[in-house]
């Protein structure tokens, strides 16, 4: 079982600086947190209408299997609860799951037939790890759109959603906010090249194959870059642990 203190105060973090650093949208993004394991475990999320700013570690609401609210005294987006809820209870890898209409990513989401290609050292990080739902249609309005996106981020960490953002998953926040801030920087970079209207130079698969396990062999980064994001807040906004 997941520490949920230490749950809240990593996901409320993470709103302060997906804030800080722009990769949110006012009010209409959400990032979760499951407490555990499996398709009964309940996960925390933020209220609806809460700026990622204002985030605060004890205003998370707890989400039951069902959606109930278990704790807490405010209300879920309900999107969000069907996007959130149907890949808590389906993918079980994506213990956090961050949903962002961050610009640069959500500009690839708005191009017809263009990938996150292998072009800059942060797009290697997702080489072959990238998910596309070009079906979306702007709102997760039941369940079963949820079951959809779910059954399409499958294995994969990141979802580019069609005309729309993205989602992004790991193991728990850390790691889900690394791979958020890197895919935001890759995206960036990819579009600040294709906007000179030269062509890309991309690198060799074998290479960017190499390159992507080299990362995925030291776990503890992720852990280690979200540590020194915590330290900041610590020092500079404690309020968002109160």
């Amino acid at each position: 079982m997941v520490n949920e203190t230490r749950a809240r105060e990593d996901l409320a973090a993470a709103f302060r600086w997906a804030a800080r650093l722009g990769l949110h949208e006012a009010v209409s993004n959400h990032f979760s947190v499951a407490l555990g394991d499996g398709p009964e475990a309940p996960f925390l999320i933020q209220p609806s209408g809460c700026h990622f700013s204002r985030v605060r570690a004890s205003e998370l609401l707890k989400i039951g299997p069902d959606g109930e609210v278990l704790a807490g005294d405010a209300t879920p987006d309900p999107t969000a609860l069907h996007i959130h809820g149907s890949i808590h209870r389906q993918v079980p890898a994506a213990r956090c799951v961050l949903h962002t209409h961050m610009p640069y990513a959500t500009a690839l989401t708005c191009l017809q037939g263009v990938d996150l290609e292998p072009v800059s050292q942060n797009a290697l990080r997702f080489y072959e790890r990238v998910a596309w739902d070009e079906d979306f249609a702007g709102m997760a309005l039941d369940d079963d759109e949820g079951t959809r996106l779910a059954r399409a981020l499958a294995d994969k960490p990141v979802l580019f959603m069609g005309n729309h953002g993205v989602t992004v998953a790991g193991r728990d926040v850390a790691e889900a906010f690394d791979r958020l801030y890197f895919l935001e920087k890759a995206c960036e970079a990819q579009v600040l090249a294709m906007s000179t209207g030269r062509e890309l130079r991309r690198v060799d698969p074998a290479t960017a194959r190499l390159t992507r396990d080299q990362w995925e062999a030291y776990p503890d980064g992720p852990e280690n870059h979200f540590a020194e994001i915590r330290a900041i807040l610590d020092e500079e906004s404690p309020g968002y642990r109160q």
